[in-house]
């Protein structure tokens, strides 16, 4: 097997990529520290994946997750079919599964994947609508602030960046930033979450109504 693992992060971790360069030695690393929204042709690591595939030099590849593929259902099942027209494994490492079987496509990996990838893409559409309702209501109110100071992003990038971090604040209003910052943090995909940060994108939910 030759073997690659491609990761996708919105924010550089250099030392988290050299931990897990080390934890993967036998994998070429692909590596994109790129907004998920982007197609994943038009990666840089995707497209220098893609042509690696093209070229023979890789013929298995992991994915933490299936959401790291693409956001959209319909991109993440392009990306999906290239693979296997390719005759290249793809394991979900978060799922336990494998693309094929013996040569074969496996049923249930492309049962399971489309159903997550369908309900990723559902969630982010929820979620930017709710951003843009409340948003709205902030300039109603007069509480719109636009960018967040020490940022070049807007509100909608700033909420869709730290969707984790959103999540945990809706879930445990009543918890330290400090802890928050810990819940929202997963160092599997390389992103790490500070207080300062739970607080920014706290009071920017508060002044947009979203909590």
């Amino acid at each position: 097997m030759k073997k690659a693992r491609y990761i996708r992060q919105s924010t550089a971790q250099q030392s988290n990529l050299r931990q897990l360069a080390k934890a993967h030695p036998d994998e070429i690393l692909f590596i994109d520290t790129i907004s998920g929204s982007i197609p994943f042709a038009e990666r840089p690591a995707g497209k220098k994946l893609t042509e690696a595939i093209e070229a023979g030099e890789v013929n298995y590849v992991s994915f933490h997750a299936i959401d790291r593929a693409g956001r959209s259902t319909i991109n993440v099942l392009q990306t999906l079919k290239f693979f296997f027209d390719m005759g290249v494994i793809v394991k979900i490492d978060n799922l336990g599964l494998e693309s094929m079987i013996n040569g074969k496509a496996n049923p249930v990996f492309n049962l399971i994947t489309t159903i997550l990838s369908e309900l990723s893409s559902l969630e982010k559409s929820s979620l930017l609508e709710r951003q843009k309702e409340g948003i709205a209501q902030g300039r109603l109110r007069g509480v719109y602030k636009g960018r967040l100071a020490g940022t070049n992003d807007s509100p909608e990038e700033t909420l869709a960046k730290h969707n984790r971090v959103v999540k945990v604040i809706k879930s445990n209003t009543t918890m330290s930033l400090r802890d928050m910052a810990k819940l929202a943090s997963d160092k599997s995909k390389g992103y790490n979450v500070s207080p300062n940060t739970v607080k920014k994108v706290k009071d920017l939910m508060l002044n947009l109504s979203i909590i």
